[in-house]
């Protein structure tokens, strides 16, 4: 059985390997692909935070009790992220590669320092607490991930 460390931990390396990608982009100057790529990083982030948001903090919380502690963090984090997001998108929009490299260089600093938190210390404490429930938790994610299929 897979631990939701290992499943959430793999989805950090998606995000990762798109973030770089639209960070490569914008040193080649293609506004076009980096507006394709930072899209497609951007909707990888908000798809793993929804994960996190909407599936696996409630399961841990309900488990743990715990509602102020590393999900409170966790969650105060995303939002912080997103709103570096909004401003990069704005860089993106007016094709100002400097600003957006520095934004860039903001989000890594907050990406990798969020998701040690998480690889480190809440994904273990999860895999503790829902335990039982681990496999049903990452099929429901492996759903909601699934492709949709148009009727």
């Amino acid at each position: 059985m897979q631990s939701i460390s290992d499943y959430m931990a793999e989805r950090h390396r998606v995000c990762d390997d798109l973030f770089a990608t639209a960070e490569e982009a914008v040193g080649k100057g293609d506004w076009n692909a980096v507006a394709k790529k930072f899209g497609a990083f951007h909707d990888a982030m908000e798809e793993h935070f929804g994960e996190e948001e909407e599936t696996l903090f409630p399961a841990f919380e309900q488990a743990t009790g715990m509602t102020m502690g590393p999900t409170y963090v966790m969650r105060n984090e995303h939002r912080d992220m997103r709103a570096v997001f909004d401003e990069m998108k704005e860089a993106l929009a007016a094709r100002d590669a400097d600003r957006y490299l520095g934004l860039s260089e903001t989000v890594l600093v907050l990406i990798q320092q969020h998701n040690l938190k998480e690889d480190q210390v809440l994904y273990p404490m999860m895999d503790q607490a829902v335990a039982d429930s681990a496999a049903a938790l990452i099929a429901k994610l492996d759903l909601k991930r699934a492709p949709k299929v148009a009727a």
